[in-house]
């Protein structure tokens, strides 16, 4: 069944992708989108449920409460409510997180030492959920679809088989890092869901301001290269001083949105 799944993905891929959409993206960047919503949500379920063979699902209930009580405040703002988010905790050590269509959130419990506190863990989330949001995965499969890449991709997806073709879906997604081949995000791509995340995270009732504090954890976790997250998602000083600047906004969001919150999300000690 799931072979029958990526088969009809990698179909609809090679029958449609002469139907190229230009739009623009939430905060008016122009995107370049080859793929229907459809045909993402598939390759994000399919990609989610590799991820979940891949790696370890944590077990600690209170750690899994908490990320969820995070997760679903943030998710809880979304434009779309009817979209359902499926939201798992990782054993594993890596400073890392995602977020893929189709209504997925992956963290890695590694992260939860580095973001301390639910403000810092909901900048990570926002950023990732604002990925999704403003279709970035959908840009970098249709990158590659324009340099070539994509129609491997396309096999990828109709082939079902071999895990240096799924790989290649998966990085497109934005799980280069963990699978170990890198597509990252460009700067206008991180710079949005910067921007995008900020604001999920001031309407969730969470402090904007934290999001400076954690970039800045991250740039010192991990020696020179940083943590993993970072690989894909590189901090530096223009990241923090564009969030920095974009306070001022952001923070009459959080002091309506606090006074609203019902459900505090407590870190397990």
């Amino acid at each position: 069944m799931k072979s029958m799944r990526l088969g009809l993905v990698g179909l609809a891929v090679v029958l449609g992708l002469s139907a190229c959409a230009t739009t623009q993206s939430p905060t008016g960047r122009g995107q370049t989108l080859l793929f229907s919503a459809a045909q993402m949500q598939q390759m994000g379920d399919a990609s989610f449920e590799e991820m979940k063979k891949q790696q370890k699902v944590s077990s600690d209930k209170k750690l899994t409460q908490y990320v969820n009580c995070v997760a679903n405040r943030v998710t809880a703002v979304l434009p779309d409510q009817t979209q359902r988010w499926d939201v798992v905790l990782f054993d594993s050590e890596q400073v890392n997180a995602f977020a893929l269509p189709g209504g997925h959130i992956g963290v890695y419990s590694g992260l939860l030492k580095v973001a301390d506190g639910p403000d810092q863990l909901a900048t990570v989330l926002g950023h990732e959920v604002a990925h999704v949001l403003a279709q970035h995965g959908n840009e970098q499969v249709s990158r590659g679809q324009l340099t070539g890449v994509g129609m491997q991709i396309a096999d990828a997806a109709l082939g079902a088989s071999g895990v240096s073709n799924r790989d290649l879906y998966m990085s497109a997604l934005g799980l280069g890092a963990q699978v170990g081949v890198i597509l990252p995000f460009g700067r206008a791509q991180e710079s949005e869901a910067d921007v995008m995340g900020l604001e999920l995270m001031a309407r969730a009732g969470f402090d904007p301001a934290q999001s400076v504090t954690l970039w800045q954890n991250m740039s010192k976790v991990g020696g020179s290269q940083g943590p993993e997250l970072l690989s894909t998602h590189p901090s530096n000083s223009n990241r923090i001083a564009q969030l920095q600047q974009l306070q001022g906004q952001m923070q009459p969001l959080y002091a309506s949105a606090k006074t609203q919150v019902k459900n505090q999300c407590v870190a397990p000690k």
